[in-house]
């Protein structure tokens, strides 16, 4: 019986070890399905770019593809936000062209991007970024969970803006809750006010790590410092020379009015009452401001730019007898926020430009600049004709696009272009500089007139007195288009036998003192000659000379050639060889000298002339014949033909024409 009831306790011993091990394996099983939840990797387009993603860090599936150049990338290695996710990926080797899953980690912005070549994508520079990213393999560190599903910017901008980027996850704080550590990634849109009365939480030690694995912040480093709080040492661990956070208690936007002897907020009501002024005749000009919109400028600063416009506005008296002021606004493109004949008075104007709201994206000076000159300064924008147009132009460091194509082509449109730099390259930046020396390529002299250099944002203000005084001052705006300095002027010289030695020299004479009434270089008037017998001859033409020196050195030059008179086929030579090379937005006068009667055709060669906008002198000597003088000039006959009995008195008729070329001139439209 003993034996029996061992052998049954050792069987039910051995069933509870089986089902006692059983659960634990079952119980192991149910662990490592809670230790290992599946995680999927969120897949982005090809054109999504760093900025309008808010997690700090991340792993992401590019599509196949992302190689086209039309997927922009910014710098080298590190990279702004303003790139393409998957496009960097590809130019620092992580990817190639098919696609793949890759980790990125967002980082502080940089001071400057350099632009390179690599792996099939030419990355470009630009300026400081508020922040970068770098990207390495699609591998998942240990101990860090990353996102399954992405958390978007809102999309008002192609880049996240700061602030904006940060509204749509922003949770308002809950009394008696422990505030969670902040990354300069996930900062909330707090003011620059708030931002230095609030106690902000230390960085995790994973987050310090990421930045300070990298190289340091160089010396001029912009971060958010000025737009969402003052201690930039938070983010790059030293505070920023350009921004110390004393400065901000120097200046209070507005308090320049006061400064200059403008009238107390409280005198205002009484003021209202008054006439609204017609404007300060002595200052009567077109003035259009290119205010710097790009994401990089930071909320803070684009409040100061406004505030420096509003200042300008109060200053100037506005009205259609004198000033008259628009706001143009750029970033990746330009868009006018109101015209020159929008607002007719000071105060008007200050009341729209407090309504501004920042574009965002790129700085696109020279896209600016070429969209005023097609754009803005035109009749129906209020453009007057009669007053000059001025163009500032403000940037926040430097342009990310090039100036001198678009600032030329606006100079030699009549548009005095000035420009203010504030907080320009350091020597350590100079090297991300897209073009160097660009204010110097952009304004209309390089003697310093147009050029303005602020070194802090907190300075501007300090600029609205010597700026104002520089634009009034209308007897130096070097770039106003004038009768003198807008025409492209080819002379047709009669050199037949009939002429003589003696004579020819004298016509040349009369080429050379027309020649010297214009302000004479590249972007003002140009001169060329042609000289005609049978055959036809091109002297210089528009872009052999610049100087006036150097023009009537040419005209001197000249040898008389001697032979019959074809005056057709010398129009028609000059229409090729000199006006063919004119430029689109020049005047185009062509001034024609003979002494006879042509041995060809004339008519249809002087309609062709007039009908490619040709204006057209005709100045016959002795035996000119005045019916081949009128079909020659331009409508109406009587302007644009003279007779000379003979060439001594050819001398007599230069005022004449100067006149007549100069009158037609301020009759027409300015621009």
């Amino acid at each position: 019986m003993g034996i029996v009831v061992l052998t049954m306790k050792a069987s039910v011993i051995e069933m509870f070890l089986v089902l006692l091990a059983t659960g634990i394996h079952s119980n192991k099983d149910m662990t490592k399905k809670i230790k290992r939840p599946k995680f999927t990797v969120p897949q982005i387009n090809c054109d999504v770019k760093a900025g309008k993603i808010i997690n700090p860090e991340f792993v992401v599936k590019c599509p196949a593809g992302c190689q086209d150049p039309k997927y922009h990338v910014y710098g080298t290695d590190i990279y702004a936000s303003y790139s393409s996710v998957c496009g960097a990926a590809i130019h620092s080797g992580v990817l190639d062209n098919s696609g793949g899953k890759i980790l990125v980690r967002k980082v502080a912005g940089q001071s400057g991007y350099k632009g390179s070549y690599s792996n099939g994508v030419q990355s470009l520079s630009l300026p400081r970024w508020r922040e970068s990213f770098i990207v390495s393999e699609g591998k998942p560190q240990k101990g860090v969970t990353y996102p399954s599903a992405l958390t978007y910017s809102s999309a008002k901008s192609p880049a996240a803006k700061t602030g904006e980027a940060t509204k749509a996850y922003q949770k308002p704080p809950v009394p008696g809750t422990t505030a969670q550590p902040v990354t300069l990634m996930q900062v909330t849109g707090a003011t620059a006010t708030e931002a230095t009365t609030t106690s902000l939480p230390k960085p995790s030690p994973s987050a310090g790590s990421t930045t300070s694995s990298l190289r340091p912040q160089p010396m001029g480093h912009r971060s958010w410092e000025l737009d969402l709080w003052s201690t930039s040492s938070y983010a790059s661990g030293h505070h920023s020379p350009r921004a110390n956070p004393g400065e901000m208690d120097l200046w209070q936007p507005g308090s320049v009015l006061l400064d200059a002897g403008f009238v107390p907020k409280e005198e205002l009501s009484t003021q209202s009452l008054e006439p609204v002024s017609q404007g300060d005749p002595n200052c009567k000009v077109d003035l259009s401001f290119l205010i710097d919109g790009s994401s990089s400028i930071g909320k803070r600063r684009f409040r100061i730019q406004k505030q420096f416009l509003a200042d300008v506005a109060q200053a100037l008296d506005i009205g259609p007898g004198g000033p008259l002021m628009g706001v143009v606004q750029y970033g990746d493109n330009p868009a006018a926020q109101f015209n020159l004949r929008t607002h007719m008075n000071s105060r008007d104007l200050k009341t729209a430009i407090e309504k501004i709201t920042q574009r965002g994206g790129l700085s696109n000076a020279g896209r600016a600049i070429s969209y005023v000159t097609k754009n803005f300064f035109s009749k129906a924008n209020g453009n007057r004709g009669a007053a000059p147009n001025v163009a500032v132009v403000i940037v926040d460091g430097w342009p990310t696009d090039k100036v001198e194509e678009a600032s030329r082509f606006a100079r030699e449109s009549g548009i005095n272009i000035f420009f203010i730099t504030v907080e320009g390259a350091t020597e350590s930046e100079k090297q991300y500089v897209t073009e160097p020396n660009f204010s110097n390529k952009a304004v209309c002299r390089t003697n310093g007139f147009y050029s303005l250099n602020v070194q802090s944002w907190f300075s501007l203000h300090k600029t609205v007195q010597p700026l104002l005084k520089r634009i009034c001052d209308t007897d130096r705006l070097a770039c106003s288009k004038t009768c003198w300095n807008s025409a492209d002027i080819g002379f047709v010289i009669d050199g037949s036998s009939s002429v003589g030695t003696g004579n020819f020299r004298t016509v040349l004479q009369f080429v050379a003192n027309i020649s010297k009434e214009f302000e004479i270089s590249e972007t003002d008037t140009r001169i060329g000659a042609v000289q005609y017998t049978y055959e036809q001859r091109l002297e210089f033409g528009f872009e052999d000379h610049s100087t006036k020196a150097d023009i009537l050195n040419a005209i001197k030059r000249v040898g008389y050639w001697s032979g019959g008179t074809s005056t057709g086929a010398a129009i028609n030579y000059a229409l090729e060889q000199l006006f063919k090379k004119s430029k689109p937005n020049k005047r185009k006068l062509m001034i024609l000298i003979t002494d006879g009667r042509s041995y060809d055709d004339v008519r249809i060669p002087a309609m062709v002339a007039h009908h490619k906008g040709v204006i057209t002198y005709a100045i016959g000597v002795a035996w000119a014949a005045q019916d081949e003088l009128e079909v020659i000039a331009t409508h109406p006959a009587n302007h644009h033909s003279f007779f000379v009995d003979e060439f001594d008195n050819l001398h007599k008729f230069v005022p004449k024409v100067i006149q007549n070329i100069c009158t037609e001139f301020n009759s027409q439209p300015r621009n």
